[in-house]
């Protein structure tokens, strides 16, 4: 009578987007402390730090030729250039965390998910959600709040949120941020829907 060995279950990758400002970045902060036992996927980017990011929580901030290395030595599960920076999903990372149960959450542009899906396939349960902003007019007030871009930035990232919205029906399901908190709660419930059907 042979005995089977109990197995850890795959967890999940949860991608999340939305246009620059439309709040995936606090989304994604808010649902981490609802649920300490998920784990973020921390980027990789050529950009400078903002003021109160972190070396290592809020990105890996690494010189052109560190992510140059990266990439020939096929470190990335995706990168992309943004905004003339380099941003890119480190491979083990993600890879470990899913085989060891985990649900990885990870925010990320539009050309991101896509080329994330492509790359795990059928391998990684994947879930991508994306998080429309209430307007274009309340998208702009938001970055224009932030008072971390000049007019021409604003401008640009603006023109780029209406292409990325575009392509939104390319996600599993999508969300507007209208409230905060009524955001949070319901990708919340979609995330916990999602990996109750798995078990």
């Amino acid at each position: 009578m042979s005995s089977k060995g109990k197995q850890v279950q795959k967890g999940v990758l949860v991608l999340f987007s939305s246009p620059s400002g439309g709040g995936k970045t606090t989304i994604v902060d808010r649902l981490l402390k609802r649920h300490p036992d998920w784990v973020r996927s921390v980027s990789m980017t050529t950009r400078a730090a903002r003021a109160g990011e972190k070396n290592g929580e809020d990105y890996f901030f690494v010189t052109k030729p560190e992510f140059e290395k990266m990439k020939a030595d096929n470190g990335f599960l995706e990168y992309a250039n943004v905004f003339d920076c380099e941003y890119g999903t480190p491979r083990p990372f993600v890879e470990k965390q899913v085989e060891s149960g985990k649900t990885v959450v990870l925010a990320i542009d539009v050309q991101g998910m896509k080329k994330i899906k492509q790359a795990v396939g059928g391998k990684i349960s994947l879930l991508s959600i994306f998080i429309l902003p209430p307007s274009l007019k309340i998208l702009r007030d938001r970055l224009e709040g932030r008072n971390t871009d000049t007019p021409e930035d604003i401008e640009r990232r603006l023109d780029i949120a209406q292409e990325e919205i575009k392509q939104a029906n390319c996600y599993d399901c999508t969300v507007v941020n209208q409230n905060l908190e009524d955001t949070v709660l319901e990708i919340d419930e979609i995330v916990n829907k999602f990996l109750k059907e798995r078990r």
